[in-house]
C-alpha cells in the first residue's frame, strides 16, 4: 500500500534543470487551491491571442473580397471552377433529367464563364470546319469543282455563336428581372447564371455538327431534331420554374420564344454551313439542247427557202 508521502507532489530533476537554465521562467504551483487563488503573480492574458485572431480573420476576409470590375481579380472569380465541375455540367447539359433544374443541381450558386467560353469557341471551329468539309465531300465528284478553304465561315460562325450566347441570355435575364418587379412572387436568375445555362446548352451542337458532315439529308435533319430536343430541354426545365407562377399567357409565350430562338440557331447552322448543293445541270442541258437548236435552225432555213 502506498504511503502518504508517495501521494505528495515532488520536485523532479528535469524540472530543476529547466529552472536552473531559465531562472526567469514563470511557474505555477498547484500544491494548494488557496495558494493559487491568493497568488497574484500568475495571470492568464488572452488579449494578445484575441487580437491575433481578429487580425487573421480580417486577412482571410480580405482575400475573399474581390476588387472592382476593372481589376483582374473581379473576372478571375468567374473562372473559379475545376475540371470535375465543368465535366459534371457538360454531362448535365447532354443528359437532362425531368424535374432537375440545371441551375440548382449543377451550377449551385457558382456560375462560371470558363465552360461557356470554350464551348462557344469549340462550336465556332466545329461548325465552320465541318461545314467546309461537308461542301468538299458533296462537290468532290464534280470535275469542275476546285476546293478553296472558306475562312469567312469562321468569322460568320463566331459572330453568330457569341451574339446568341450573350444577347439572348441578356434579353431573357432582363425580361425575368422586369417581371420580378411587376410580380413579386416570380423567381429569377442572375445574368451570369443565365449566360452559364445558355453556354452549356450549346455543347450538344459540337458532336452534332461533326455528324452533319454525313451527306444524307434526312439524317442531318434527324440529328438537328435530336440536338434541339436535348438542348431545348435544358432551357425549358431551367426557365419554366421561373415563369410558371406568372400569367399563363406570359409563361407559355416566354418559353415559346426561348425554344424558337434556339431552334432558329440550329436550323440556321444547317441552311448556311451545311447547305446541300443543287445541281442545275447547265452543262448537260447545254449538250442536249444544242442539237435541238441546230435542227430548229435547219428547219427554219428550209421553210424560208
Amino acid at each position: 500500500m502506498a504511503s502518504p508521502d508517495d501521494l505528495k507532489f515532488q520536485e523532479f530533476e528535469e524540472a530543476t534543470d529547466l529552472l536552473s537554465s531559465n531562472p526567469g521562467a514563470s511557474t505555477l504551483s498547484v500544491s494548494s487551491p488557496g495558494a493559487a487563488a491568493s497568488s497574484g503573480d500568475v495571470r492568464v492574458d488572452l488579449s494578445d491571442e484575441e487580437d491575433n485572431q481578429e487580425e487573421s480573420s480580417e486577412l482571410l476576409g480580405g482575400e475573399k473580397q474581390t476588387g472592382g470590375f476593372w481589376t483582374f481579380e473581379y473576372y478571375q472569380s468567374f473562372f473559379n471552377v475545376d475540371t470535375m465541375q465543368v465535366l459534371d455540367r457538360i454531362k448535365g447539359s447532354v443528359m437532362p433529367l425531368p424535374g432537375r433544374n440545371f441551375v440548382k443541381h449543377h451550377i449551385r450558386n457558382n456560375p462560371d464563364l470558363y465552360g461557356p467560353f470554350w464551348i462557344c469557341v469549340t462550336l465556332v471551329f466545329s461548325v465552320a470546319i465541318s461545314g467546309d468539309l461537308f461542301t468538299f465531300l458533296n462537290e468532290m465528284g464534280d470535275p469542275g469543282f476546285h476546293y478553296r478553304p472558306q475562312f469567312n465561315k469562321v468569322s460568320i460562325a463566331a459572330v453568330t455563336v457569341f451574339l446568341y450566347a450573350w444577347l439572348v441570355p441578356l434579353g431573357v435575364w432582363g425580361f425575368l428581372t422586369w417581371r420580378q418587379s411587376v410580380e413579386r412572387h416570380i423567381s429569377g436568375y442572375t445574368f451570369l447564371e443565365t449566360v452559364c445555362v445558355y453556354g452549356y446548352s450549346l455543347f450538344i451542337y459540337i458532336p452534332a455538327s461533326i455528324l452533319w458532315t454525313i451527306p444524307i439529308n434526312w439524317l442531318e435533319w434527324l440529328l438537328i431534331i435530336i440536338a434541339l430536343v436535348i438542348s431545348g430541354s435544358v432551357l425549358v426545365m431551367t426557365f419554366w420554374p421561373a415563369v410558371r407562377d406568372d400569367t399563363r399567357l406570359t409563361a407559355f409565350a416566354t418559353m415559346a420564344v426561348i425554344v424558337s430562338l434556339h431552334a432558329l440557331l440550329a436550323v440556321g447552322f444547317k441552311l448556311y454551313f451545311f447547305k446541300t448543293p443543287t445541281y442545275t445541270g447547265s452543262s448537260h442541258s447545254g449538250q442536249q439542247t444544242s442539237p435541238a437548236t441546230n435542227h430548229t435552225t435547219l428547219a427554219a432555213e428550209k421553210v424560208s427557202t
